[in-house]
C-alpha cells in the first residue's frame, strides 16, 4: 500500500484535476484505509485522525464551513471497543483475530479457558464462564453501544479440523460511553440561490479495530464514497452552481446511522432548503452497474440519472429499488426530503472483514460515477 503523509496528499489534491483521476483517487483511498486511520473508528484515534483529514481535505479545496466558522459538527455516542488483547486457542490451536476469529461487538472482555458443551452443529458454549462459539462461513463485524454479561466469539469453520472442546482466552474490552466524534460540513456556495442546497454525504467511519494488532480498512466501505464525494467537492469548488453544493461526511453510520439522524435532527441549514440529497456508499466498483435506494419514489429524478448514463455510457446498468434504511439517506428521506443512495455492484466480495483493502478494490469505473454525478448535480437543480 502506498503511504502518503496528510501534508504531501493535500499538497497533490491542489491540483487542478477536472475534480480528480484514477490514481489521485486511489491514494485517497490508500491513506483513508493506512494503519495511521486504523479502520477509522473507536480506537487508536482513528475516526478522529480521518475527521481531521477531510476538514483539511476541504479546506485545501477551497470550501467554506457549512454553517459559521466550523466544518464539524460534533456529536457523542457509547461504543463498545477491543483496544488491546484479542487471543484465543481452542484444542490448542492458536487461531489468527480478523483472519480465523472476531469477537462479537457486544462481548465482555475475558482471561479464562475451559471446556465447552455442544449445542448443535456450530454452536458450543461454556455456560459457567459464559464464554460462546459459534462457527461461520464467513466472519462479519460490525459496531455495539454496550457490552453484555457473556463473550462470544465467531471463529471460521474451515480453519478447525475438529469441533471446538477445550479453550483458553484473552479478550479486553473497554465501553466508552460518550464516544466524541463528529460529522464534516463543507460548502461551495451558490452562484444564483446560495441558500437553496443539493447535498453530497457519505460516511467516513469504518469498523476501527479489534485487538492491538488487527484493524478493519473499510475500503468499499465507504473509502469509496468518501473518495468519490471528496472528487466532486474539488470539482465543485472550480465549477460552483446555482445552489450551494454541500458535502457532508457522517460519522456513527456503523454504529446505525448516527450522525446522519443527528444531523437530520439538529440541521445546520433548514431542511426544507434542501433540494435533493444524495448518499454515496459502496462505491469502489460498478462493473455490473449501480443500484438506487428511494428510485422508485423520485421516479422523475431517478429518469434523469438513467437518462444521464444512457446519453454518457458510463455504467452498464442502473437498477432502482425503493425504500430502505440501509444507509445516510433514511434520515433525510423520512422527513420528505427527496434522497438518494446509491451503491455499485459486481466483482467485491469483502465486506465488513478484513479483506476490505484498498489495493484489492477495482474503483473499474470511478470516473465514470464522477462523471455521472457531475452531470445529475447540475441537472437536478434545474
Amino acid at each position: 500500500m502506498r503511504k502518503l503523509t496528510l501534508l504531501s496528499l493535500i499538497f497533490c489534491l491542489g491540483m487542478h484535476l477536472s475534480a480528480q483521476n484514477i490514481s489521485i483517487a486511489k491514494q485517497l483511498v490508500d491513506t483513508l484505509t493506512s494503519t495511521t486511520m486504523w479502520g477509522r473508528g473507536y480506537t487508536k484515534e482513528g475516526n478522529e485522525k480521518a475527521a481531521l483529514f477531510l476538514k483539511n481535505y476541504y479546506q485545501s479545496a477551497g470550501l467554506v464551513p457549512l454553517t459559521g466558522k466550523d466544518y464539524y459538527q460534533h456529536l457523542s455516542f457509547p461504543v463498545n471497543t477491543f483496544p488491546k488483547n484479542m487471543e484465543l486457542t481452542i484444542n490448542g490451536k492458536t487461531l489468527q483475530p480478523g483472519i480465523v476469529f472476531i469477537v462479537s461487538p457486544e462481548s465482555k472482555g475475558t482471561k479464562t479457558k475451559g471446556n465447552f458443551i455442544q449445542k448443535d452443529s456450530t454452536l458450543f458454549v461454556d455456560p459457567n464462564k459464559r464464554v460462546i462459539i459459534e462457527l461461520k462461513d464467513k466472519l462479519t463485524w460490525s459496531v455495539a453501544p454496550e457490552a453484555k454479561d457473556y463473550t462470544s466469539v465467531e471463529v471460521l469453520k474451515s480453519a478447525l479440523a475438529e469441533p471446538p472442546k477445550s479453550y483458553s482466552i484473552n479478550i479486553d474490552n473497554k465501553v466508552i460511553s460518550s464516544f466524541k466524534t463528529a460529522n464534516i460540513c463543507a460548502a461551495v456556495k451558490g452562484t444564483v440561490q446560495p441558500d437553496s442546497f443539493v447535498f453530497i454525504t457519505a460516511h467516513y467511519d469504518h469498523l476501527g479495530g479489534m485487538g492491538s494488532d488487527t484493524y478493519f480498512p473499510g475500503a468499499n466501505d465507504n473509502a469509496s464514497g468518501t473518495t468519490l464525494l471528496l472528487g466532486l467537492a474539488s470539482y465543485f469548488s472550480k465549477h460552483p452552481q446555482p445552489y450551494t453544493i454541500a458535502f457532508v461526511s457522517f460519522t456513527g453510520e456503523e454504529a446505525g446511522l448516527i450522525g446522519s439522524k443527528f444531523f437530520a435532527e439538529h440541521p445546520l441549514v433548514p431542511l426544507k432548503k434542501i433540494k435533493f440529497l444524495f448518499n454515496l456508499d459502496l462505491e469502489g466498483t460498478g462493473l455490473e452497474g449501480a443500484t438506487v435506494v428511494n428510485a422508485s419514489i423520485y421516479k422523475k429524478e431517478f429518469d434523469l440519472l438513467k437518462a444521464i448514463n444512457d446519453q454518457y455510457k458510463l455504467l452498464p446498468a442502473i437498477n432502482q429499488r425503493g425504500k430502505a434504511a440501509n444507509s445516510d439517506h433514511y434520515w433525510f428521506s423520512e422527513k420528505g426530503i427527496p434522497s438518494f443512495f446509491m451503491y455499485t455492484l459486481g466483482g467485491i466480495k469483502a465486506y465488513h472483514d478484513v479483506f476490505d483493502k484498498g489495493a484489492t478494490l477495482p474503483m473499474d469505473h470511478y470516473e465514470n460515477l464522477l462523471k455521472l454525478m457531475e452531470e445529475f448535480v447540475a441537472r437536478v437543480q434545474q
